[in-house]
């Protein structure tokens, strides 16, 4: 294809940007049909019209699968970064006035939303009194994948369980989990005399762990630990303890309702236990954004003793 200098980008060039950046990341037209709410044909013909105004050709699409060109993958770096920093602009702006509006983007790891600890009803609550007019987009996701968004300025906050800390990160640590191991009623150990629980009887049973690299503390208590199967997120790993197949160390918190009704049980409690903080992540470097700084406020007028020493 001959190329040529390409002029102004307008409204629907921007649009059509979207939709390519959406499919690459849906890995597919059928796929990010679901993500778009449009069908395949619209969404086709918008990547054959961005095409068409870049002289370039995308990518590739047929029976063996989806696929970028190597212009392709230029245009979709560009893309992600031309749309991060507009969104940047649209928040920077929209927080310039005495009252914030637009988006505010928070995401939680799993339990968080619904853990009394949180108190995230009473924070929403006295955020919206001061900031009525900000949309929150509030998401659960994984732990490495909070970070990396918050440090890519796709998130603006996120709460999560953290096992080190990153120097480009500020973090407003909240309290600290006790975590012991847990088996469900199914499992061997269940009905076993605690003084039969030894080590190396503990260290047999196949364990579900989170799947990262852990910090110091629970580097040790895993080491010589059978890790047989990972789940980052509590609630699968609860279902596998249910199985009665694995153990695995959990919170107290997260692993009490299930004690209560008799289908979990901690075993090994002077043997096996270590201490996990949980906090609050944004970006040292971030753009101002009052929004994010009234949350952040919000946490602090209702977690008024946040951000005392984390446990490690």
């Amino acid at each position: 294809m001959t190329k040529f200098a390409l002029g102004q980008l307008g409204d629907i060039e921007i649009k059509q940007l979207k939709i390519f950046k959406a499919v690459v990341e849906c890995g597919g037209f059928s796929a990010a049909e679901t993500e778009l709410n449009i069908s395949r044909p619209t969404i086709s013909n918008h990547i054959a019209a961005l095409e068409d105004r870049l002289n370039i050709k995308l990518c590739k699409r047929g029976r063996a699968g989806f696929s970028l060109t190597p212009e392709g993958k230029v245009v979709y770096d560009q893309t992600s970064q031309l749309l991060n920093r507009l969104e940047q602009f649209r928040s920077t702006i929209n927080n310039l006035g005495d009252s914030p509006a637009g988006k505010l983007r928070i995401a939680l790891s799993d339990t968080f939303s619904t853990d009394a600890r949180f108190r995230l009803p009473e924070i929403f609550r006295h955020f919206y009194q001061q900031a009525p007019d900000v949309e929150l987009q509030v998401e659960v996701d994984h732990m490495k994948v909070m970070e990396k968004m918050v440090l890519n300025n796709q998130l603006d906050l996120a709460m999560i369980p953290y096992h080190r800390k990153f120097e480009g990160l500020n973090y407003i640590h909240l309290f600290t989990d006790e975590n012991y191991v847990y088996c469900g009623k199914e499992h061997p150990l269940f009905d076993l005399p605690p003084e039969q629980i030894t080590e190396k009887v503990i260290n047999s049973y196949k364990l579900v762990h989170a799947g990262l690299k852990p910090h110091e503390e629970i580097y040790h208590q895993l080491a010589q630990m059978n890790l047989s199967a990972s789940s980052y997120h509590y609630e699968s790993r609860i279902a596998m303890l249910l199985s009665g197949c694995y153990i695995s160390f959990l919170p107290a918190e997260v692993a009490r309702p299930y004690v209560e009704q008799g289908l979990l049980k901690p075993v090994a409690q002077p043997i096996k236990h270590f201490r996990l903080g949980v906090a609050v992540i944004s970006k040292k470097s971030a753009q101002p954004n009052r929004a994010r700084d009234m949350f952040l406020h919000s946490i602090r007028m209702i977690h008024k003793d946040a951000e005392n020493a984390p446990p490690y």
